[in-house]
């Protein structure tokens, strides 16, 4: 466990380092191109085609067949280098190919993911996909490098790179708004303007995929281009990664109706550059507990599995699931608690907030069901299954649609006002996501003849019952601090504040409940936390 713990710290230090600065790096996109406005939609749609791609790849490809088949590739002879080498050509070829006609592509992209657009603010979304498109290959790069480093056990790099992509771009949009003032209400745009916004968008990435080469030494490998790729195994990979290919082909048709659904909110209302700056919430307590704790748990998962050590791999599972769950109930309570303050950090005003906190909150019900799924779905890959992943993957795409397709029926017959269109949006692929859950769990259930379900699902019971007393206390000190048309969200820095003090105001009665009941976990994660103390590495 010391080593699961150190990795955990580092991986934790580096992703909250990370976070900060992406929310700085969000604060200053926000004041350059404004929260609601046609222009800042136009950039959301246009940055987030190659985040989509790169989320298929770490999430999908590299986690499912990459980690498990380098760990394996350990054993050969020569340590996995001639596998790495035919493994990183091949991703090279096939991300340049990916991204060259994904850029030649972009208008009919943007065209397909925000369909409702005007004239006027579809050329400007291809214009800004120009520059940002070529993301794909050095995003796709990014992946496979730090797959491999985590693989290898070297964790650090691939956590804390993108810090430095967020340097890159605060100073850029910093920039932008020196030249050319903030443009959320503008309606024109330069091709200088969109150079420097988009262009500096790009670099940042570019700068990121290239940290982690310096640190690839560490590895103990040395890859050349090989394009023999044929005796080594990319065999096996290629038939693992046919199921995962499925998942890279559903994943994007099922985000593109929400997609095109939210391009028909009109300027004002909560729109997909709100939805982004939501999830961005969301995914802070994601990125930072279950990344941080459940990447090292994988590894050691896939060394398990890989020797036929089943009964390890299930108290695997459970020691991980109730790890992740402590913190991840208790962020959970927090968060939405001090939705509207934390919504303020992204957007202009409190009206704003409060519309931007009603889409954070319909994200916010998948968060803990999407932590067990971060490791039941990875125990599938460790047992070289992507078939399976991809199945209930399937389920909850096509359940993404079908509530997606049921919101735009509300909102043409009138029924779902435009300012919740995200909102309902954002609960369907919750509501989705929680069905994936249960339905993962019962398949790995059956695969594994039992995985505990009922001590770790007992334990996350415990912890949701100490959180709701958290949740009312935190409610409490929001009140006390005047709300809504408190201090809390009069302004961007002080929301930030405010759900600082929110936060650790319902953590403290959260884990001084659990240590009322002695929860066995308690010590866990206490130990967990020391780690992050000075002198306690």
């Amino acid at each position: 466990m010391s080593g699961i713990g150190r990795a955990s710290v580092m991986i934790g230090a580096g992703t909250i380092v990370s976070r900060l600065t992406g929310f700085l790096r969000s604060v200053v996109l926000v004041a350059a191109v404004g929260a609601v406005s046609a222009g800042g939609n136009a950039f959301a749609v246009a940055n987030q085609l190659p985040n989509n791609i790169y989320a298929i790849i770490s999430t999908g490809l590299l986690s499912a067949v990459v980690v498990p088949q380098i760990v394996k590739a350990a054993a050969h002879d020569d340590g996995g280098r001639a596998f790495v080498s035919k493994l990183f050509t091949l991703g090279t070829v096939v991300l340049l190919g990916a991204t060259l006609l994904a850029t030649i592509a972009a208008p009919w992209l943007v065209a397909l993911y925000a369909p409702k657009y005007g004239p006027e603010q579809q050329a400007l979304a291809t214009a800004f996909a120009y520059w940002c498109l070529p993301q794909i290959l050095f995003y796709g790069l990014f992946a496979l490098v730090g797959e491999s480093l985590n693989a290898r056990r070297v964790y650090g790099p691939y956590t804390w790179a993108p810090i430095v992509n967020n340097v890159v771009s605060i100073a850029g949009f910093l920039v932008f708004i020196w030249l050319f003032g903030p443009a959320g209400a503008t309606t024109t745009w330069t091709p200088e303007m969109i150079a420097v916004l988009a262009g500096t968008a790009t670099l940042g990435i570019v700068v990121q995929t290239g940290i982690l080469f310096v640190f690839w030494r560490r590895t103990g490998l040395r890859v050349r281009p090989d394009f023999r790729w044929r005796g080594v195994g990319l065999g096996q990979i290629g038939k693992l990664a046919g199921w995962t290919f499925l998942m890279v082909v559903a994943g994007p048709l099922a985000a593109l109706v929400p997609s095109q659904l939210m391009s028909n909110v009109p300027k004002g209302d909560p729109g997909i550059f709100v939805a982004q700056n939501a999830w961005l919430l969301f995914m802070l307590p994601y990125s930072i507990i279950v990344l941080s704790i459940g990447t090292p748990y994988f590894t050691q998962l896939s060394e398990h599995a890989r020797a036929g050590r089943d009964e390890e791999v299930r108290a695997d599972i459970g020691r991980s699931i109730r790890t992740l769950g402590f913190f991840v109930v208790a962020a959970t309570a927090a968060l939405a608690v001090a939705a509207i303050p934390a919504s303020r950090i992204f957007t202009g005003d409190p009206a704003e907030a409060v519309g931007a906190a009603q889409v954070l909150l319909c994200y916010l019900v998948s968060l803990i069901p999407l932590a067990v799924l971060f490791v039941v779905q990875r125990t599938f890959y460790a047992y070289d299954d992507t078939r399976t992943p991809f199945l209930f993957t399937v389920l909850q795409c096509a359940l993404v649609v079908g509530s997606a397709w049921g919101a735009l029926w509300a909102f043409t017959a009138d029924v779902l006002p435009s300012a919740l269109l995200v909102a309902a949006v954002a609960l369907g692929q919750s509501v989705a996501s929680v069905v994936q859950v249960i339905v993962a769990t019962v398949l790995l259930h059956r695969r594994l003849g039992g995985i505990h379900v009922a001590s770790w699902l007992s334990a996350l019971g415990r912890f949701a019952l100490a959180a709701i007393p958290a949740g009312i206390v935190g409610w409490l000190a929001f009140l006390l601090m005047g709300g809504v048309d408190g201090w809390t969200v009069s302004g961007q820095l002080l929301g930030a504040l405010g759900a600082a003090v929110i936060g650790i105001v319902v953590i403290a009665v959260y884990v001084g409940i659990l240590a009322i009941f002695r929860a066995p976990e308690l010590s866990v994660a206490t130990g967990l936390v020391r780690r992050f103390l000075p002198g306690r590495r």
